[in-house]
């Protein structure tokens, strides 16, 4: 060690102090150490044992000594849902700094904690270069060390802006100390209440009165007291008489504050691993928490009433699929959804784009309610500030009257952003991100970092005036050598990166995929007041002018399969390629690849991988698709040849629609009989409203192609279904018209 033993001795005193500072505030400290690997190390040791700390943890590769805990980043997510007094993330050496595992733990950290971020010691002058996590965002055949590091570097600017910051460089035996922001103390809550404070309070109320088909929606930033408000409510309604109440999450350590404030509530409950139970007034009572993939399944128990299940409540409802709560929203009449506005997931927002407008149609007396005090540790906080603004938690597009505003008054151009100088502008920054936030599922922290440093990203950016109403992310890939494509094609290679070009050629078979060179759109994002303007084509279009004067030959897009998009990039000229056969846990959707020719020689090898695609999606419906949703069948159905219509044809389905044969003899011709209709069909907005006999023929093609029935048809009767399938044959044989 080359630490001083003042080093050691000298520690002591000042920490103290911060945390006695940071115990009155309620408020959590940051102790920052740029300095070398071997100083660094000393120094955070010299830190844990100047005091005794609640479940100190170290954060890195390896800890020093044998006592403290130690952590590695990617395992950041499973201390979610406990407590630490004190944290030390070594971003100094190996691995270095992990933006989801700093984002993920800094809410583990109660206030009076100290957070300690230990640097190389050029950050504190600003000299920054990637460090050795940078070998997660370098693809085939970029180094990590031939990366840029704006990220890193804005990060420093950060950490030696902030005021309440206390640095411990090199060259000083003792740090800098930070200024604590004072406060005033918070409120006493009332003696005997367990809500700390008057949003708390009011959530518990909602969340305790319940009423059916209204839904509430509790939304928090972090160390708001949400899971903690479910817990009461859930004991509140077992005092109340209910008998059963289920919760979810993603992870069950996520819900581990409301199982303990159950415990704090009711101490001769009894608790196991997944369960709550008490014996009240009513009898026997439960909490019982379920994975997310095990709820419907828990319907079907035998002790289950379907017509009145228990009452549901679903924390970190953003991270969990939409048309999983979508199912859940139908299933249960009395149900709650909580989600963290902003955080380590960074999902609440799109949660909110995604999730809002189907509540509304489906529940239209859902409630929400937003907690804003803070519970864990009082406003102000030094760590929260800092969270928020070196993860840009806070990121939000311009408001809707100066976007309406921009677009009255200025034309509408396109801008081919440089990144080194969009990382040196936070006004600009901030816009740009908070636009991707808002239209996308999940953003994490480490998106910031892809945005600024990934290899070959562009930025394909629309302003009207000085305002931002869209951006395009947009990644090079494939120009992979003959050998090597090869080599993926065989299953023997598969370099990290390409993602669109390496499942193209692993999965299809399409050795040309990887030789020929793709510009990937990976996120593209519309102010909301100016979509339906042409803004998105607008972008598109100059990416696809920008890539043929690089000598692109594609334009490739990998997105959960969804209708309306599906409809979209249709509309841009994009056709599909691929679909994946499991859906992804982010988005709870199938992913759907679809590319676009930009140079004649391409188009010939673009229409060759859709037929492959519109050959094998028949058998794939069959089967592993057989769940898949009717509109997003129907949308894949939409593209290919068109099937020849002749007098063979028209008499089958007479001969059906008439009363002859059963529907699995006619099944074959039926689906040719209804692609030569669908085909033909024009292209419609995926939420455009159809004829009464439009939408029943559209449906059909789940009972023809996935053998399943649509929610019109699957309380019929076996005779009244067959009678249906009649009369919808007889409008396809009315409907359809001949082959040229």
């Amino acid at each position: 060690m080359n630490a001083s033993s003042d080093d050691m001795t000298s520690s002591s005193a000042w920490l103290y102090a911060l945390v006695d500072a940071c115990r009155e505030r309620r408020h959590r400290g940051v102790i920052w150490i740029p300095a070398s690997p071997e100083t660094a190390r000393a120094r955070a040791l010299s830190l844990w044992r100047a005091r005794t700390w609640h479940a100190p943890l170290w954060v890195g590769q390896t800890a020093p000594g044998d006592t403290i805990d130690a952590l590695a980043p990617r395992q950041a997510r499973t201390r979610l849902g406990r407590e630490h007094d004190l944290i030390i993330i070594d971003a100094g050496a190996e691995p270095g700094f992990d933006p989801d595992a700093f984002g993920a733990l800094s809410g583990t950290l109660r206030a009076g904690g100290v957070l300690v971020i230990l640097t190389p010691a050029e950050w504190a002058a600003g000299q920054v270069g990637p460090d050795a996590d940078y070998a997660r965002l370098a693809h085939w055949p970029h180094a990590p060390t031939t990366l840029s590091a704006h990220y890193l570097a804005r990060l420093a600017r950060g950490l030696r802006r902030e005021p309440s910051v206390w640095r411990w460089p090199d060259e000083h035996a003792s740090p800098h100390p930070g200024r604590l922001p004072e406060v005033s103390a918070p409120a006493a809550s009332s003696p005997g209440d367990a809500c700390i404070t008057h949003d708390q309070q009011e959530a518990v109320h909602r969340l305790t009165r319940l009423r059916r088909r209204r839904p509430v929606v509790l939304s928090a930033d972090r160390g708001r007291g949400k899971s903690a408000a479910l817990g009461i409510a859930a004991g509140r309604r077992l005092a109340a008489g209910e008998t059963t109440l289920w919760v979810t999450a993603p992870r069950q350590a996520a819900v581990e504050p409301l199982f303990e404030r159950l415990a704090a509530l009711y101490p001769h409950g009894h608790r196991d691993a997944a369960r709550f139970q008490i014996t009240l007034e009513a009898g026997e009572c439960e909490v019982r928490f379920l994975a997310p993939d095990a709820v419907m399944a828990a319907l079907s128990e035998p002790d289950v009433d379907r017509h009145a299940p228990p009452t549901l409540f679903v924390d970190e409802a953003a991270a969990i699929p939409t048309p999983l709560l979508a199912r859940w929203l139908e299933a249960f009449p009395r149900l709650a959804f909580a989600t963290t506005v902003h955080g380590y997931e960074g999902t609440g927002r799109g949660f909110q784009v995604r999730f809002y407008a189907r509540l509304s149609r489906r529940t239209p007396d859902w409630r929400e309610i937003r907690l804003r005090e803070p519970v864990r540790w009082a406003d102000g906080d030094p760590l929260e500030r800092l969270t928020r603004d070196i993860l840009l938690l806070d990121a939000a597009p311009a408001d809707d009257s100066e976007a309406e505003a921009a677009l009255a008054a200025a034309p509408l151009r396109i801008r081919w952003l440089d990144r080194a100088t969009l990382a040196d502008d936070e006004h600009a920054l901030e816009a740009l991100f908070g636009l991707l936030v808002q239209a996308h599922y999940r953003t994490t922290p480490s998106d910031l970092r892809q945005l600024l440093d990934g290899p070959d990203v562009r930025l394909a950016v629309a302003y009207a005036g000085d305002t931002c109403l869209g951006v395009c992310q947009v990644q090079a890939e494939g120009g992979f050598p003959a050998d090597l494509a090869e080599c993926v094609v065989l299953g023997e290679r598969r370099p990290r990166g390409h993602l669109l070009a390496q499942s193209l050629a692993a999965h299809g078979g399409w050795q040309t995929a990887l030789t020929s060179r793709w510009w990937r759109i990976m996120r593209i994002a519309v102010h909301p007041v100016a979509r339906r303007r042409g803004v998105g084509r607008a972008l598109v279009e100059a990416v696809a002018t920008a890539a043929c004067s690089h000598e692109v030959a594609y334009l490739g897009v990998s997105f959960g399969a969804e209708a309306m998009l599906i409809a979209f990039w249709r509309r841009l000229g994009f056709i599909s390629l691929r679909l994946g056969l499991t859906r992804e846990a982010a988005s709870g959707e199938h992913a759907l690849m679809m590319g676009r020719a930009l140079m004649p020689p391409a188009r010939a090898s673009l229409a060759t991988w859709a037929d492959d695609f519109q050959y094998l999606l028949p058998s794939l419906l069959a089967f592993e698709l057989a769940h898949l949703e009717t509109d997003v069948v129907t949308a894949l159905l939409h593209e290919g040849a068109v099937p020849a219509v002749n007098a063979d044809l028209y008499a089958r389905l007479e001969r059906f629609a008439q009363g002859g044969g059963e529907l699995a003899l006619a099944r074959p011709w039926l689906c040719r009989a209804w692609l030569a209709w669908w085909r033909r069909q024009p292209q419609k907005a995926a939420d455009e409203t159809l004829d009464e006999d439009v939408q029943a023929l559209r449906d059909w093609a789940a009972t023809l192609f996935q053998g399943r029935d649509v929610e019109a048809t699957r309380a019929m009767g076996r005779q009244v279904r067959i009678a249906h399938w009649r009369r919808l044959a007889g409008l396809l044989r009315c409907r359809l018209e001949p082959t040229p």
